[in-house]
């Protein structure tokens, strides 16, 4: 679907979108729901594959397909046991669009394309973009250490990433980490990139799986409200906690990886994000979640968005041209 407003932009006709927004494909909170009223609000909506066993994932794209006409794809972590099974019941259920991450991209790739589908990598480096381009893809997010969940370990940010990154690729480029606002929004296609992909705001909507307790909790955070911990293991942002606190007790005594790991221990992402323990659970968010003010449907959201970037063309366009 062609809008005026994003005439010849790459990322909406790649996907046949109307705004090139990607709403991200998170673990415990985007489910069926969230990726359906995404993709009604016009935007690309993301199945989170990450949290679930393939009899869940199938359940949820069927689900996603009762409730939406309009484009969706599924996000894959390629790290997971998992997930070639995933990939097979995605296919066998007429999923065209995958997002992968966490791992080798040359791993999946030439496969999916084979099946006639499109395929988006998730890079923290321009030295995994330029191999994930190689490797075949069709396009890439390029994610800054602003955002939630898991980062890359150079602590890149997005806006540097993205000037690093930019010049050097034949390919779309969807920008991610810390974009909370259509201004955002505008600055990094100014920079760019042919669309973004939103994580923390999805997860704080009406339509997502969080818990309750998890949305109100980003609805309160501040500015200083998230941290990167776990950077021996595996970094992650999160929204600090008592179990935080712990994590940056043991990283400040020089926690060995084991240690780090047998903190974590299994299941604490769902205990947090999806079953709303404030205290104990690990509560993944980006640095932008202290802009959520409240719970949006997912068609408020990107309409308040879209208006928002309206609003801020036309203040450039007003400055004069140079």
């Amino acid at each position: 679907m062609q809008n005026n407003l994003w005439k010849n932009n790459k990322v909406t006709e790649l996907f046949g979108i109307e705004h090139p927004i990607i709403q991200a494909g998170m673990i415990w909170v985007s489910g069926a729901k969230l990726a359906a009223a995404a993709s009604n609000a016009g935007c690309l909506g993301i199945i989170g594959a990450g949290s679930m066993q393939p009899d869940l994932l199938k359940q949820h794209i069927l689900k996603a397909f009762s409730l939406t006409k309009k484009p969706f794809g599924v996000n894959v972590p390629l790290l997971y046991s998992k997930t070639k099974e995933q990939i097979d019941l995605a296919l066998e259920l007429g999923i065209k669009i995958f997002f992968t991450s966490a791992g080798s991209p040359k791993t999946y790739t030439p496969y999916l394309k084979d099946k006639g589908c499109t395929v988006v990598h998730i890079v923290s480096t321009p030295e995994f973009a330029e191999k994930s381009v190689a490797a075949g893809v069709d396009a890439i997010v390029i994610e800054g250490f602003e955002a939630g969940g898991h980062n890359g370990r150079d602590e890149l940010t997005t806006l540097v990433l993205l000037q690093q990154i930019k010049k050097k690729l034949k390919v779309p480029v969807i920008a991610a980490g810390g974009i909370g606002s259509g201004e955002a929004l505008l600055a990094v296609l100014a920079l760019g990139a042919d669309a973004v992909q939103v994580g923390t705001l999805f997860a704080a909507t009406q339509e997502s799986s969080a818990h309750k307790n998890f949305k109100d909790a980003m609805a309160q955070a501040q500015f200083n409200s998230t941290f990167l911990r776990m950077k021996k293991l595996v970094p992650v942002r999160l929204l600090d906690n008592s179990f935080s606190k712990i994590i940056a007790q043991a990283e400040d005594q020089c926690a060995s990886k084991e240690q780090l790991q047998e903190l974590l221990g299994k299941g604490r992402a769902k205990q947090g994000m999806h079953e709303g323990d404030l205290s104990e659970g690990e509560l993944e968010v980006g640095q932008i979640v202290s802009e959520i003010k409240e719970i949006l449907t997912c068609q408020k959201l990107v309409d308040q968005m879209i208006q928002e970037y309206k609003d801020a063309h036309k203040r450039i366009l007003s400055f004069g041209t140079p």
